[in-house]
């Protein structure tokens, strides 16, 4: 990974940009062009696009995938839950009682009690069985689905950076319509309906896929694990007419980028596609349709900057995280934005 910088001191968003004196779509957006770096704000973003381009949204709803529960030993500790598996196991992360990063230390078999009665087995590391796996294929006894219990007990997803409460409607995208992932994907929250209104008045259509997001856990830097998603017949044909037409397809995040790449042949023609996805993008399996990219700030090391750097290139993407330090954006879910269009 080329893209390495320090992050600097405050530059993490604290609170969503509401609670922080700004609208939804205040938030800063730089763009990122061979030609040169610009600022703009985030509502300036039809100005930005030509008409013709277009953009892909991800409609994925939040889970309240946060669950309280308690050790064997007696400690309440958080538990992340991801979307579930085909065969209705839940997948989990343990994490430490103070929630600054996951429990490496458990065992094959233990079990916690979830709130609202029942415990749940942690059954075997996943995807990779053995000790010190972040992430657990987990059953409930008695058998309990997901959604129902995230729905009565969960809250979202939080991390250290963040202050005060943060609800469930903090967490949601305007346009999020299929419930089923861990966590928001962000970089579609600063739009608002009268945005999307814009935009399709600008010639610039917004068009959805679906992929449910798992949990990411930033204290542990790891490649994207697979992923449900579904890349419908419409959106498919509307990225190949795209294509053709000269227009730029513009994914809205490294959600609507994997999924849409997942759905890309090796011939670059878009296919409607469901199922899972384990694909990994990076400078040696570069984009083959998605032109342009809005996304939030990672963190250093992430590695969603390899999916940044598999559509911008390398260069344009140090290239923006550098002017973003020295102009003192905002990083994480509910920061500051990037267009990349290389």
């Amino acid at each position: 990974m080329t893209a390495r910088f320090a992050l600097p001191p405050d530059a993490e968003a604290t609170a969503p940009p509401e609670r922080r004196g700004l609208a939804r779509d205040g938030v800063r957006l730089m763009t990122v062009r061979p030609g040169g770096v610009t600022s703009a704000v985030f509502r300036d973003l039809p100005d930005l696009l030509s008409p013709g381009d277009l953009l892909v949204v991800n409609t994925s709803a939040t889970l309240p995938a946060r669950l309280d529960v308690r050790r064997r030993d007696g400690v309440l500790v958080p538990l992340h839950v991801s979307p579930p598996l085909d065969d209705g196991d839940w997948v989990v992360e343990l994490r430490r009682p103070d929630n600054d990063g996951p429990d490496l230390g458990v065992e094959p078999g233990s079990t916690v009690d979830l709130p609202g009665g029942g415990t749940l087995r942690l059954l075997a590391g996943h995807p990779h069985p053995g000790r010190g796996s972040r992430l657990w294929r987990a059953r409930p006894e008695p058998p309990a689905e997901v959604r129902t219990v995230l729905t009565g007990h969960g809250r979202p997803i939080t991390y250290g950076y963040l202050r005060g409460r943060v609800t469930l409607a903090d967490a949601q995208n305007v346009y999020a319509t299929e419930p089923g992932s861990a966590e928001n994907a962000s970089a579609g929250r600063p739009f608002t309906d009268r945005l999307l209104v814009r935009l399709m008045a600008r010639g610039v259509p917004v068009v959805p896929l679906v992929l449910h997001a798992g949990v990411s856990s930033p204290e542990v830097h790891e490649p994207p694990l697979p992923e449900r998603f579904a890349v419908p017949e419409v959106t498919a044909r509307l990225v190949t007419a795209t294509r053709r037409a000269g227009g730029r397809v513009v994914a809205v995040g490294t959600t609507v980028t994997r999924a849409l790449e997942s759905a890309t042949g090796e011939d670059g023609a878009t296919r409607p596609a469901a199922g899972w996805t384990d694909l990994v993008l990076g400078p040696e399996r570069p984009a083959r349709v998605v032109t342009g990219l809005l996304t939030g700030l990672h963190a250093p090391e992430a590695s969603h900057l390899r999916l940044l750097e598999a559509v911008a290139g390398a260069d344009l993407v140090d290239r923006g995280y550098a002017a973003a330090v020295a102009e003192r954006y905002l990083w994480h879910e509910y920061g500051d934005s990037m267009l990349f269009l290389p």
